[in-house]
């Protein structure tokens, strides 16, 4: 089973990972030595899986979204590109920690554009079996003039979607 889980480094999305984690996948018990690597990755497996041929891995997608360049200058421009890289490399190392404490699999993928589109997109290209993203909590006149990438991914990716709502505040009602 492949799985995507969309980042964008809110805690709504860093929830859907780990809820991806532990109710979709399950790590391997034995084989802790596999898991250690420079590159934040470990052994994934599907859930009751008993062969290697299901073997499975997580792919984190972080989308930068693209900033008009005709209003800034080439300094200014490379100056932001390169601030938004390094945030989309800070925000996929915590989730491939995270990924790596719970010994999954994992590798990463940042896109440039649209959010919407492009994890739609990407899904399709990579033939996912499951997009995982998080949801901000929007009420519905909320999410009609901000937008939801949640929403649109439900209406346009060509997998299954799983849309994972933050956990009720126990002060709030």
């Amino acid at each position: 089973m492949r799985v995507v889980v969309a980042i964008d480094g809110s805690e709504g999305s860093f929830y859907a990972l780990k809820w991806a984690l532990d109710l979709l996948l399950v790590g391997p018990k034995d084989n802790a030595d596999d898991v250690a690597t420079s590159t934040g990755t470990a052994t994934l497996e599907a859930p009751h899986a008993g062969s290697h041929e299901n073997v499975s891995m997580v792919t984190l997608v972080y989308v930068m979204q693209p900033f008009q360049n005709y209003v800034l200058s080439a300094a200014v421009s490379g100056e932001l590109r390169k601030e938004q890289e390094e945030r989309a490399a800070a925000i996929l190392a915590h989730a491939l920690e995270i990924c790596k404490d719970k010994k999954i699999k994992a590798e990463t993928l940042i896109l440039s554009g649209d959010p919407n589109d492009m994890i739609c997109q990407a899904t399709e290209q990579m033939h996912v079996d499951l997009l995982v993203v998080g949801s901000r909590g929007l009420g519905m006149v909320k999410r009609t003039f901000i937008g939801s990438v949640s929403d649109y991914c439900a209406h346009h990716a060509k997998c299954p979607v799983v849309i994972v709502k933050p956990p009720k505040e126990s002060g709030k009602q």
